[in-house]
C-alpha cells in the first residue's frame, strides 16, 4: 500500500474539483493508494506539519499554476523532493500541459497511480523564490492576478485574453537589460518572459521545441512596436503560431540578471512577484514529476 498526500485548491479554475473528491478517493483505493487529503489555505502551516510527520511516497497536486508554485516552494524550503503528480484544475494549466498531463481527470489519475517519473528543471529567483513555468514582466503579466475570480470561473482563459486585449491600447515600453551567462540584451521592451516549457498564458506550444529538462531557460523579449504590430503578434499567438517576427527576440541561457524600472510588474507562475532587478537561474532536473 502506497501513501500519497493529495493537495487541492478548491478555488482553482471552475472549482469542479470539489465535485470529484469521492471519485478520486475511490480511484486511489482501487490502485492500493492511501490518501491523506489537504485543502490549500492562505497559510499552509499544516501542510508543512503533514510533510514533516508523515512518510509519503508521492504527492498529488490539484490546482492551477499558482497553486503548484505555492506548494513546490514550500516543499523545496523543507528540503522535500518527493515525486509530484499534477492534476490540471486551474484556468490556464501551462506547466501541466508542458508535461502533457491530460485535462481528463480519470486519465490523469491513471498516469499518476502508474507512477512513471522523470526529472524537470526548476527556476530560482534571487536564491529564494522557486518557479515552475514562467517569470514575466511588462504588458499583460498582471492579467492572471488582476482578473476577477468569477470571470475566471465562468469564462476560463478567455477572461485573460479579453483583459489582455484591453491593455493593448495603453501599452507602454520600458528600458530592459538582461545579462545572461552568454549574452547581453538591451531593448526598449513591452514584455519579457522567462519560460520553462512550451506553454504560457494558456496558449499551447508557443515554443514547440522547448525542453523542461535541458537546464536552459528560454527568454522571450517583445520589443517596442506599433499597436498594429503588437495586435498582429497577439493574434499569431492566439492562432497557435510560434512567436517569430522582428519584434520578438528569443535567447537561451542557464542564468540571467534582469534590470529595469521598479514599477514593472512581475508575474511568477501567474502570481505577483518581486520588483526588478532580479537574478534568475535554473536548477537542472531538480524536481521529480510523474508523467505518462
Amino acid at each position: 500500500m502506497r501513501h500519497a498526500l493529495f493537495v487541492y485548491n478548491p478555488l482553482s479554475g471552475n472549482r469542479n474539483i470539489l465535485n470529484h473528491l469521492d471519485f478520486i478517493i475511490q480511484k486511489a483505493q482501487k490502485n492500493h493508494v492511501q490518501l491523506t487529503i489537504y485543502r490549500v489555505e492562505e497559510k499552509n502551516d499544516f501542510f508543512d506539519y503533514l510533510l514533516q510527520t508523515n512518510d509519503f511516497d508521492f504527492i498529488i497536486l490539484s490546482g492551477g499554476d499558482g497553486t503548484f508554485n505555492t506548494i513546490i516552494n514550500q516543499m523545496f524550503k523543507l528540503n522535500c523532493h518527493l515525486p509530484v503528480g499534477f492534476i490540471p484544475a486551474g484556468t490556464c494549466n501551462d506547466f501541466a500541459r508542458s508535461l502533457r498531463m491530460p485535462a481528463n481527470l480519470d486519465e490523469g489519475l491513471e498516469i499518476i497511480f502508474a507512477g512513471h517519473t522523470t526529472k524537470v528543471d526548476v527556476g530560482l529567483i534571487n536564491d529564494e523564490l522557486y518557479f515552475l513555468n514562467t517569470c514575466a514582466g511588462g504588458l499583460f503579466v498582471d492579467v492572471s492576478f488582476s482578473t476577477d475570480d468569477e470571470l475566471k470561473k465562468n469564462f476560463g482563459a478567455l477572461a485573460y485574453y479579453l483583459k489582455a486585449l484591453g491593455q493593448v491600447a495603453h501599452k507602454k515600453s520600458f528600458p530592459l537589460k538582461i545579462v545572461t551567462d552568454i549574452d547581453c540584451i538591451e531593448e526598449k521592451a513591452l514584455l519579457f518572459c522567462i519560460l520553462n516549457g512550451t506553454n504560457v498564458g494558456g496558449f499551447p506550444n508557443i515554443l514547440k521545441d522547448a525542453n523542461v529538462s535541458d537546464g536552459m531557460m528560454d527568454i522571450i523579449v517583445i520589443k517596442n512596436c506599433a499597436h498594429i504590430d503588437l495586435a498582429n503578434l497577439f493574434f499569431r499567438i492566439i492562432s497557435r503560431e510560434q512567436i517569430s517576427n522582428k519584434y520578438a527576440l528569443r535567447v537561451k541561457a542557464k542564468e540571467c540578471t534582469i534590470s529595469g524600472p521598479e514599477n514593472v510588474i512581475l508575474s511568477i507562475d501567474g502570481e505577483k512577484g518581486p520588483q526588478l532587478p532580479v537574478k534568475v537561474k535554473f536548477l537542472p532536473q531538480a524536481l521529480t514529476v510523474i508523467v505518462k
